[in-house]
């Protein structure tokens, strides 16, 4: 929470029980100037937000109980009275809980040697929208853009926390008002829309979001390693991210009724799978029953459309390093992929099929299809959520077959499957956000310490990289390193 906020909500937490002692010394237009002074500096330096509306509520009414109040009479409890002490712990209880659990939070600050710049690029394809009813509609996405820059941000402000869309989705989704997230607007980013790219040329990342998320609601992440020297093509997979605006105007949404229809659970293959795990049947028999549910589950089409999303970027950056913003700022000889949950897999789909990819990583994501049958032949780093015992290991079996060059394995402690995006820092109680219990800076900072060291070695071919020692360095990052099959 914010100064101002924490001020306001001590003093109508704490001044109800205690106002008669206070009216005996001060007198009460004094104590009435004071909150509204208190109120005044919060909404001038701090804004107002939806979050802190009971304590809006509780100020007012205190504020009418200081001026009615006889302070002079001892104050005696009754049904009324204890009602109204009820009444207003409970409200107060809400006006701490909402403003904690929804704050205006405080995004880690970019460690990297370049400032960020982002743009907007729309892409255009001829093939048919599969998503839509409609025949005629083509493929369109949206590409933001995440690059360094050596600009003077001094007097700049940083973009906005997610675009109106975006936010749009996240409250459908959650069930809330379109204007839910409006306090985003006081959210500070490190992020400057269209300052002009760093000299030189960089290696080119494409990220690949997870399945109906904001596909770009990972500030934390990108900003870091685009500064560490990177151009990032942050994909927004139409009608399956929550949300994106298109330069025309129009909004195009998750489609939830798309997700019911091709949504297949497939129990004939699935549950043999989910047995073998429960009943704890030893690896290599488990193998064989997983293997059909891997290969065919109905989440393999959704990568392949995301992958096929990819590839069209791929062939239009020759393009982009000969015009506009990017020209000649991109190295196609460096180029790597990465991605969250389904993104995360989508990420290592791309990387087996196009040689485009030198190098691919995978942030908690199962890769379904035919990866558990064939090996990497490229670096590939694959990062764990801590899930617990009992959860399915399914990447065991998909990874079996690691990587020709090198493969990391890596688990990030104490960390839920959303630690990789900025949900812990959006919302801030574990139980709602499903996060671990790391720190959410900090799990950002090993997360992004890890990915750009693994870039910067397989992409920049920096032979300084210590991946190792990163490992080392954390107690809560435990990783294992293989080259071919062999653990080194």
């Amino acid at each position: 929470m914010r100064t101002f906020e924490i001020i306001l909500l001590l003093a109508i937490t704490i001044l109800p029980f205690f106002k008669r002692k206070v009216l005996l010394h001060f007198k009460a237009n004094y104590v009435l100037i004071f909150l509204a002074s208190l109120l005044a500096m919060h909404l001038l330096f701090e804004g107002l937000r939806w979050q802190m509306f009971p304590a809006y509520v509780l100020l007012f009414v205190l504020a009418w109980r200081i001026k009615v109040v006889d302070a002079s009479q001892p104050a005696r409890l009754n049904f009324w009275r204890g009602s109204g002490y009820f009444v207003f712990v409970l409200v107060a209880v809400i006006a701490w809980v909402l403003p904690i659990a929804l704050p205006v939070f405080t995004l880690p600050e970019p460690r990297g040697n370049y400032k960020v710049g982002t743009q907007i690029l729309h892409v255009k394809t001829d093939k048919a929208e599969e998503i839509t009813k409609d025949p005629n509609d083509k493929r369109e996405f949206l590409c933001k853009i995440w690059y360094p820059s050596q600009a003077d941000v001094s007097n700049l402000a940083g973009e906005s926390y997610l675009d109106q869309t975006g936010r749009e989705g996240f409250a459908t989704k959650y069930g809330l008002p379109a204007n839910a997230l409006n306090y985003l607007d006081y959210v500070d980013t490190y992020v400057y829309p269209k300052i002009p790219v760093a000299e030189g040329k960089f290696p080119v990342l494409l990220f690949s979001h997870g399945y109906g998320s904001n596909a770009t609601g990972y500030y934390a992440l990108l900003t870091e390693i685009a500064s560490q020297g990177y151009i990032i093509i942050n994909m927004n997979h139409t009608y399956e991210s929550l949300g994106a605006t298109f330069p025309d105007g129009s909004k195009k949404y998750f489609d939830y009724q798309f997700q019911q229809e091709v949504t297949d659970w497939n129990a004939e293959l699935m549950d043999p799978m989910i047995k073998a795990f429960e009943e704890g049947v030893e690896f290599e028999k488990r193998h064989q029953i997983a293997r059909p549910a891997i290969k065919d589950y109905y989440e393999k089409n959704i990568q392949a459309r995301w992958a096929d999303d990819i590839v069209d970027v791929l062939d239009l950056l020759d393009q982009w390093n000969g015009e506009g913003f990017l020209k000649n700022k991109l190295n196609l000889d460096k180029i790597g992929v990465f991605g969250h949950s389904v993104g995360g897999g989508t990420a290592g789909r791309v990387a087996m099929q196009d040689s485009r990819i030198k190098a691919a990583a995978n942030l908690d994501g199962i890769q379904w299809g035919k990866k558990i049958d064939t090996v990497y032949h490229l670096p590939f780093l694959f990062i764990s959520a801590d899930w617990p015992a009992e959860h399915m290991d399914i990447n065991s079996h998909v990874y079996l077959k690691k990587s020709s060059d090198y493969f990391y394995d890596a688990r990030l402690l104490n960390s839920g499957h959303p630690n990789f995006m900025d949900i812990p820092f959006l919302v801030t109680i574990n139980a709602v956000n499903q996060s671990g219990d790391i720190d959410p800076a900090l799990g950002t900072e090993i997360t992004t310490k890890l990915v750009t060291a693994f870039f910067n070695r397989h992409l920049k071919s920096s032979a300084d990289t210590d991946m190792e020692g990163i490992a080392n360095e954390y107690d809560l990052l435990e990783m294992k390193v293989y080259k071919g099959d062999s653990i080194q």
